[in-house]
């Protein structure tokens, strides 16, 4: 829950839904779109600390506990080589769209 609290944050905050040439409705569809989707994942254990920035720790947390095969995101050098020792990727959207499409 703490983690979808702060992607909303950060998906309805204007120089996101801008830059993504949306406008605040469209964030928030897109939002509510992900709302409906994900699922609730207990966390089991901690690793932290093993990232450079404390807060991709909860990140990282989730996509492991939740059997996620990447974590996408526009900040690939704060992952480092860490998610991979869990089989998980790192990638920028752009290239998680293309794979989606395909």
């Amino acid at each position: 829950m703490p983690l979808f609290i702060e992607y909303e944050a950060k998906c309805t905050a204007p120089e996101h839904w801008t830059a993504a040439g949306l406008t605040r409705e469209q964030s928030q569809v897109f939002v509510d779109g992900i709302a409906a989707i994900v699922q609730p994942i207990k966390t089991h254990y901690l690793w932290r600390p093993t990232l450079h920035d404390p807060n991709d720790e909860m990140v990282l947390e989730a996509a492991v506990n939740g059997g996620a095969d990447a974590i996408v995101t526009f900040n690939l050098k704060d992952y480092g080589v860490v998610p991979g020792t869990f089989n998980i990727e790192v990638i920028k959207p752009a290239t998680a769209i293309r794979r989606i499409r395909q």
